[in-house]
């Protein structure tokens, strides 16, 4: 697989992992390590517990290969709201009571990261599409994205914070921005 490993498409990397093929965790790794730290380290502000949360979201990516389903998203998704999920557990306070210990039975080598300026141009593209996406929006509708997303905040806590009321039936979710949360009084109250 080695040879051909930079050339396989997401569906082909979930089998090979599923399958516990070493080569392609390293694989997943290269592909998505770096977008991985910059959202924990975005979330944490803290490099040393950015690393702690991606290393534990990439162990457990790998012990949980097989049950990633396609038709819920891309596995560039699922990789990052695995270590969005870490992260918001680390923002928490929850890592050392509930990480499970594992260790490691194989030596994988430490192999220098090619650099890929075409999927770096991409990224770069995408972020900036995502900040204007952002910037468009108004500023209290931003606040409550961020405070979702990157403080780990759940609907009910913004909506305290916001004195809004949380959608009935939706306070263990964090918020998102389709939620009730987000509608003018008026049309939360017609839902």
């Amino acid at each position: 697989m080695s040879a051909r490993g930079s050339e396989l498409s997401d569906p082909e990397l979930v089998s090979a992992l599923a399958a516990g093929d070493l080569d392609a965790m390293d694989f997943l790794y290269r592909r998505y390590s770096t977008l991985a730290y910059s959202l924990a380290l975005r979330i944490l502000g803290d490099p040393g517990r950015a690393e702690d949360a991606v290393q534990d979201a990439f162990v457990r990516v790998w012990t949980r290969a097989a049950a990633f389903d396609a038709s819920r998203g891309s596995l560039r998704t699922w990789v990052l709201t695995v270590v969005r999920n870490r992260a918001v557990d680390y923002l928490r306070g929850t890592p050392a009571r509930q990480r499970n210990e594992l260790e490691l039975r194989v030596e994988v080598p430490a192999v220098g990261a090619g650099s890929d300026p075409w999927r770096e141009v991409s990224e770069s593209l995408e972020r900036s599409a995502v900040r204007e996406a952002l910037g468009s929006l108004p500023s209290e509708q931003r606040q409550m994205i961020e405070l979702a997303y990157y403080g780990g905040y759940t609907q009910t806590e913004i909506s305290q914070m916001a004195e809004r009321p949380a959608r009935h039936g939706q306070e263990s979710h964090a918020a998102c921005p389709g939620e009730a949360l987000f509608l003018p009084a008026r049309q939360r109250t017609d839902r």
